[in-house]
């Protein structure tokens, strides 16, 4: 036993040291998870630049308001976008293995930086800023007339939910990193 009390690696026994490395391997199964996520940007790219072509058919016909709107769906899809590429590096960067891009010149500032409580709170920061776009298209609804009073009260609740829900994991982390202080 070392000082710590952990046990030196030479005392493992063979069966001890297979499990091991069979559990550590075992983070390879999540991998096919992020490639998934790669499929799902491909998909939010064709829904992009399916609006993009339809509003651009159209544009000597577009209200203001239908302007700021497709401008919002826009934003909306590249932010999802964007979480789903945060998720996809650090997740894999944090629980599979570091990326090591043979011939890469460039390297994201955050990527290897961001721990999973960085990552909870760039999760929860995009969940809100999505949720408070789709609540501003319903708002905008508000000039036409067309608002459901139901669906909108269902957008503040929830939008609601999202704010307090980031403020309280924020929150969590600062006393995480109070406590692990003392």
């Amino acid at each position: 036993m070392t000082e710590a009390g952990e046990r030196n690696p030479a005392q493992h026994s063979k069966f001890e040291r297979a499990l091991e490395s069979g559990l550590f391997a075992a983070r390879w199964i999540i991998a096919p998870f992020y490639i998934g996520l790669v499929l799902a940007l491909f998909v939010l790219l064709v829904v992009f630049i399916k609006d993009v072509v339809e509003v651009v058919s159209r544009v000597g016909d577009l209200t203001t308001e239908e302007g700021i709107l497709f401008a919002l769906s826009l934003i909306d899809l590249s932010l999802a976008a964007n979480l789903v590429l945060v998720v996809i590096f650090a997740g894999y960067e944090n629980f599979v293995s570091k990326m090591d891009v043979v011939g890469a010149t460039e390297r994201l500032a955050w990527m290897g930086t961001v721990d999973f409580s960085g990552l909870k709170m760039k999760l929860i920061a995009s969940i809100v800023a999505i949720s408070a776009i789709a609540l501003l298209r319903e708002f905008m609804a508000l000039l036409d007339q067309q608002m459901d009073p139901v669906k909108l009260a269902w957008l503040i609740g929830l939008h609601l939910t999202f704010v307090v829900s980031g403020v309280l994991m924020a929150l969590m982390d600062w006393l995480r990193c109070q406590t692990a202080k003392h």
